[in-house]
């Protein structure tokens, strides 16, 4: 058994115009192993399709483009050449006749060469947009190689790209998106307590959790520095859904706006609550600041007690048994008064924590444990304005830690940077793909195409209809 097919487009009078015939399929007549199509064979007809419709495509436009568009006079061609266009179904090789401008176009319109190429001017990114958003889509959850390879493998695509096109391209558009990012501010609140309170009803609160991780330099110059830091957020409303950004210290320029945008798509209003977890690290601590006035900034119980537990880790280890059952209430003691929101009488029990250690004497393992009470003394003091009663909050069923962004910080870092792929980064690579990245989990990469590709949205949707109707005839 053989099928023949025909490939044939219906013009805007009804005329049907046979395109393409040379695509032919065998099958045996008496089995049924070879059940339809295979996948070299679909490949190969999705190229084929895409070749005739494409030429179809272009021939119609340059017959629309060869006369003067004010006298109708056919414009005098000065030579040929081709240009390549790559689709999501192969690369086209398509002739683009350059053409002088007519006598009246001189005098009329402002052009500033005798010639133009009118499909180079249609034609100025060389890659379709969709082709561009499957590799921007997959190279931002996978690796570049990984990428190019599933692409070529569902797709007539063979090797007509690598690794290094996906990278670039991705790079691409975190420029984009960053060019698109509005100017940062020192604060975004904006009004006063008389037009907030005309505002209408707002959503529950909002959660905003914060943290960072750390992966590997491209080219450190120390030790130091063959790792640079990562920070993430998470933005989680009263139903559930979130969303979660991020950015790499030291390179991004507009933190606060990126924040701001972030909580601004998730219908965030100048009345509305909002509540910020964060490590109170220095990176992070400034920047929740002045975005909404009816927010709250809290430290992460899950930080504070990390720093506890380890402290009294080291006090079961000293060999003093005195000490050790001096020291242990004391840390105890702190705990429960961190816990309550009693930052003056937990400071007083590190305070007396420190004094017991400070001996003529002291041993290395009571020099470690001095040395841990001093730097979470320092800790303390500096986020004490972020210290709230979490006993009252976790009682309340309220949020007390940054655990829910712990699962982000593996998400949007850990398996696309560190874990399985152990690649090293650059700081401006890692923060463009960083930002497609998230783009990506937050569902928003289709949107922005749309935003930037008119007919991306239309020919991506179920109810799209072209406006000529292509057949294939069996």
């Amino acid at each position: 058994m053989k099928f023949k097919l025909r490939i044939l487009v219906e013009n805007d009078n009804g005329d049907e115009v046979l395109l393409a015939e040379n695509i032919e399929f065998e099958r045996e007549n008496s089995s049924l192993e070879n059940l339809g199509l295979s996948l070299a064979e679909s490949k190969e007809l999705l190229r084929k399709t895409q070749q005739a419709m494409v030429e179809e495509q272009v021939r119609e436009f340059l017959k629309q483009s060869e006369r003067c568009r004010h006298c109708q006079k056919k414009r005098l061609s000065k030579g040929k050449h081709r240009i390549v266009y790559r689709t999501l179904f192969g690369k086209i090789e398509l002739a683009s006749p350059r053409l002088f401008y007519c006598h009246c176009e001189l005098a009329k319109e402002s052009v500033k060469t005798k010639t133009f190429s009118p499909l180079a001017i249609v034609l100025q990114e060389r890659s379709s947009p969709e082709l561009l958003y499957l590799k921007t889509k997959f190279g931002a959850q996978i690796s570049f190689d990984l990428s190019q390879k599933l692409l070529a493998e569902v797709l007539p695509l063979h090797k007509e790209f690598n690794a290094a096109t996906i990278r670039n391209h991705i790079y691409q558009i975190g420029e984009r998106l960053e060019t698109e990012l509005g100017e940062d501010k020192g604060m975004f609140i904006e009004g006063c307590p008389r037009d907030w309170a005309n505002l209408p009803r707002p959503d529950m609160p909002l959660t905003v959790g914060i943290d960072g991780g750390y992966v590997h330099s491209n080219n450190p110059k120390s030790r130091p520095e063959g790792w640079f830091e990562m920070i993430v957020w998470k933005s989680i409303k009263s139903d559930g859904t979130a969303k979660c950004f991020g950015f790499v210290c030291g390179i991004d320029r507009k933190p606060r706006r990126r924040l701001f945008q972030v909580l601004h798509s998730q219908g965030m209003q100048m009345n509305q609550q909002i509540t910020f977890l964060s490590d109170g690290g220095d990176t992070v601590r400034e920047l929740q600041y002045y975005l909404n006035p009816q927010s709250e900034h809290l430290l992460d119980w899950f930080h504070i007690t990390m720093r506890l537990t380890v402290m009294r880790q080291m006090a079961l280890g000293l060999e003093n048994t005195e000490l050790k059952e001096l020291i242990l209430p004391m840390i105890e003691s702190a705990k429960w008064y961190l816990w309550h929101g009693n930052v003056v009488r937990a400071l007083e029990k590190i305070e007396d924590c420190w004094c017991f250690l400070d001996t003529e004497t002291p041993t290395i393992k009571e020099l470690k444990l001095q040395k841990a009470v001093k730097e979470f003394q320092i800790y303390i003091e500096n986020n004490a304005a972020m210290i709230t009663n979490y006993g009252e909050r976790y009682r309340h069923g309220e949020a007390i830690a940054t655990g829910f962004v712990e699962s982000v910080v593996n998400q949007i870092i850990a398996k696309r940077f560190v874990k399985k792929q152990q690649m090293r980064w650059t700081k401006r690579g890692a923060h463009l793909l960083l930002q497609v990245r998230v783009k990506v989990l937050n569902e928003d990469l289709q949107t922005n195409f749309s935003n930037w590709y008119s007919q991306f949205a239309s020919k991506n949707s179920v109810d799209s209809k072209p406006n000529k109707e292509l057949a294939l005839d069996v």
